[in-house]
């Protein structure tokens, strides 16, 4: 463009393709002096409405309250800001953002392997995978692998299959059938438990192990004591007619 120096045509290139890529110059809300309009929607500390008044005037109100300006809403007319402890506000949604990212579930599919005749030791094995993969809400795509004559027989397969499905449905139920695909026989198996539900039970686990408490004691030792009470409890008599 003329009149245009190369840098300057370089830096709108740059910021054009940057949001292209479906990013943002800047994410941070404009705060204090950065404001750059006449008058404000201001919304007091505890939420409360001020009303319309100049910018100058927020922000003599944001020095006599010892706190920040902020633009929570820049595209309304005029441009809502709020009175707010800038640094504590960042502070507390970085500690929800990360608390949410650990909470969230990924449905994640682990993979077992088998042969048609896997002998008993190995079959154990590999089903005490399979169980503690559902116990963690994970899906498990099981692969029986045919080699040579096995191709031939893949009732064998069929059968592992059906036999390992059963062994633990407790803890989780055919999602897909099980089918051929070339050498392979593949099946999957979905969790009865959410993932959500499994990762709150680990978490309790580990809190209860570092406590130095057993839930399956506690909860025992509870079922006792009612028994006792009952127990101890004197018998009803009928009411008289």
């Amino acid at each position: 463009m003329r009149g245009w120096s190369h840098q300057t045509l370089a830096a709108v290139c740059q910021s054009a393709a940057w949001c292209y890529r479906g990013g943002s110059i800047s994410a941070e809300p404009r705060i204090n002096d950065r404001i750059r309009v006449p008058e404000v929607r201001l919304v007091g500390p505890s939420g409360e409405q001020v009303g319309i008044v100049p910018l100058a005037k927020a922000l003599e109100l944001a020095q006599e309250y010892d706190l920040d300006l902020v633009e929570v809403a820049a595209n309304a007319r005029p441009p809502v800001c709020k009175l707010m402890d800038y640094g504590k506000f960042k502070y507390e949604s970085a500690m929800k953002a990360r608390e949410a990212r650990k909470n969230q579930a990924h449905t994640v599919i682990k993979e077992m392997k088998l042969r048609p005749k896997i002998d008993p030791h190995d079959y154990d094995t590999k089903k005490g995978h399979v169980v503690r993969f559902l116990k963690q809400g994970d899906k498990v795509k099981i692969t029986i692998m045919f080699r040579g004559r096995e191709q031939s027989r893949p009732e064998l397969g069929y059968r592992l299959l059906q036999r390992l499905a059963s062994d633990v449905e407790d803890l989780g139920f055919i999602e897909s059938n099980p089918k051929q695909d070339g050498r392979n026989m593949i099946m999957v198996l979905g969790p009865h438990k959410k993932k959500t539900e499994a990762m709150a039970e680990a978490r309790e686990a580990q809190a209860a192990r570092k406590a130095g408490r057993d839930p399956k004691a506690e909860a025992l030792a509870e079922a006792e004591a009612d028994a006792e009470l009952q127990a101890e409890a004197p018998a009803e008599t009928p009411a008289e007619g």
